[in-house]
């Protein structure tokens, strides 16, 4: 009778999950547009792939896109092409992506330990900051970490549950899909320094041998695959296409983007230590249970138990490799969370039946709920100078009380939970405060910052300004404001082009016709040649100051497009200082 009931309240269980999951991470959807720093550039790179049709050679702008290979923003446009809905179709695929991944945490997570150490693996995931966070954003992290554990689980079924040439195979050409992706898929194959080790030494668990190397050399051609999905048709199109602009993009995305950005980094730098900071705050709650999880670790280690030894190792390796450089984002180690929360999953029932990690969670609860409810009432009754200027930064206006009405209610929420659940249900609790915290915030507070934030009233000022056959130039622009012109609007003189090039482009661009062009320009960047007193103010968005001027605002001496570098100049985004 147990036994017909666990098989029949499996399936339930099972699909409840990925019901929940679908209805936490796509709420909201659909209802917001790109909101810098990222979502607006890969956004602009989709519409300008589905409006030319070439879904090969990214652009922004004028510019070839180099940054990253094309497969995420593609995902984008064609998932604008399914829904017709570009509020869709910037956060689909990371949508997909992130269901996806928690799929296949559970399902590994079933195969090695059973439906609940799965079901806990996948819950753990779920409630993780990191992981619904990046869920509701159209950045690529959630892409990449879907195909990377893909090719971890992949591995796993083969050298734990294999012999399985095919989930091996399958996996390989996932990880070919991340390299295509954003560059980091390789590492996926770090699983294979752990797996060396356990076969060495004779750990337990692991899957007998089968084929030797032709099944590894059918490995590697399954990730060859992948990347001729991608490469060959570039190699075809840069060899009949010869121009300069194609050997860099070439030089940029193989040898900058990869090698140089790893070693030599020019942004983004963090001390050793960082990820140790992200561990602790952005994998809250999951990274509260790590005083009981290793210890559990520990004792499974010492029984030589592979199926917690290689995903573990492999989830260390990943955080060294991106700690080794100067450059650091949290997102670089995102890919290690699905394995981490995968090792959890046998432990946390039994974790969470003990007083203390009980108190831990409520405590965790509690200490998230109460800055909320500050906030949120003295936001509503007497905000502070910190929130006006808060608030005056992000543009909110009248739109401020909306906010911290939002913060007062995730706070009651979270307390709520508390009340209900206690502490032998501390788990519960969890889980239930985090997904009102993400339904909060995906159906209210990040459909008002982005309405907050949107470029809309300053393009409508601009186009009210210059007529319906004004043409229009930007110097100094950032993605989202290309991208809510539109490329039919508005012309650009490079992103990557330094700003004083730009502007000498402008200059030259709209003495060929100086009644009818205008250019929108960075204000802190017009200096010395363009007279303020002769541009109009466009206002500020996005914590940026606008001018719309004509050539006749431009000095004499900067005529003809002579304009002197200054101190500071822009490429892409990245300032260096001459």
């Amino acid at each position: 009778m147990t036994k017909w009931r666990d098989e029949l309240h499996e399936p339930m269980e099972r699909w409840f999950l990925m019901l929940a999951a679908l209805v936490l991470l796509a709420a909201g959807i659909g209802l917001r547009t790109p909101t810098p720093s990222d979502e607006p550039r890969f956004a602009l790179v989709a519409h300008q792939m589905a409006a030319s049709g070439n879904w090969l050679i990214p652009h922004r702008g004028t510019d070839w896109y180099s940054d990253k290979p094309p497969l995420f923003m593609a995902a984008q446009a064609a998932s604008h092409a399914l829904t017709g809905d570009w509020r869709i179709g910037f956060l689909l695929p990371s949508l997909l992506a992130s269901l996806g991944t928690l799929w296949l945490v559970y399902d590994l997570g079933r195969r090695l330990w059973g439906h609940r150490a799965g079901l806990w693996a996948a819950l753990a995931l779920l409630c993780t900051v990191q992981f619904v966070f990046q869920a509701k954003r159209g950045q690529i992290d959630p892409t990449v970490t879907f195909f990377v554990t893909a090719a971890n689980v992949g591995i796993l079924r083969h050298v734990l549950l294999g012999p399985d040439r095919r989930a091996l195979w399958l996996g390989c050409f996932a990880a070919g899909l991340g390299v295509i992706t954003k560059g980091v898929g390789v590492l996926a194959f770090l699983m294979v320094l752990p797996w060396w080790f356990a076969r060495r030494y004779r750990w337990q668990g692991l899957a007998p041998a089968d084929g030797g190397p032709m099944v590894w050399l059918g490995s590697v051609l399954a990730f060859v695959a992948a990347l001729g999905l991608w490469l060959v048709p570039l190699a075809i199109y840069v060899h009949t296409h010869d121009s300069p602009e194609a050997r860099a993009y070439v030089q940029d995305i193989f040898v900058n983007q990869t090698v140089h950005r790893y070693v030599h980094p020019w942004n983004s730098f963090q001390p050793p230590w960082f990820y140790i900071e992200v561990i602790f705050t952005s994998w809250l709650p999951l990274s509260l249970a790590l005083p009981w999880l290793v210890p559990a670790w520990r004792r499974a280690l010492r029984e030589r138990d592979a199926r917690v030894l290689l995903p573990l190792a492999w989830a260390v390796l990943l955080i060294v490799f991106f700690s080794l450089t100067r450059a650091k984002r949290d997102v670089y180690i995102m890919p290690a969370l699905p394995l981490l929360a995968l090792c959890a999953g046998p432990w946390l029932a039994d974790i969470l039946a003990r007083r203390w990690p009980q108190r831990v969670a409520l405590g965790f609860v509690f200490l998230l709920a109460l800055p909320l409810l500050v906030f949120g009432v003295q936001g509503l009754v007497h905000p502070s100078g910190w929130m006006l200027r808060f608030a005056e930064g992000r543009q909110l206006g009248s739109q401020a009380n909306s906010l911290w009405l939002a913060f007062l209610v995730m706070g009651v929420w979270m307390l709520a939970c508390a009340a209900w659940f206690r502490l032998r249900r501390a788990g519960i609790a969890v889980l239930g405060a985090m997904a009102g915290v993400w339904l909060v915030w995906g159906l209210w507070v990040a459909p008002l910052l982005a309405r907050a934030s949107s470029q809309a009233p300053l393009v409508h000022r601009v186009e009210q300004t210059i007529g319906p056959t004004g043409q229009l130039a930007l110097v100094g622009w950032k993605e989202e404001l290309l991208l809510a012109f539109g490329r039919k609007r508005a012309s650009d003189f490079g992103f990557v082009t330094p700003w004083h090039q730009q502007l000498a482009d402008a200059i030259r661009w709209q003495e060929q016709s100086p009644g009818d062009r205008w250019v929108l320009i960075l204000a802190d960047i017009m200096a010395p040649c363009i007279n303020k007193d002769a541009t109009l103010d466009m206002g500020v968005t996005s914590g940026r100051d606008w001018r719309l001027y004509r050539l006749d605002a431009v000095a004499p001496a900067c005529r003809g497009g002579v304009v002197p570098a200054g101190d500071v100049d822009d490429w892409g985004g990245i300032d260096r200082r001459r």
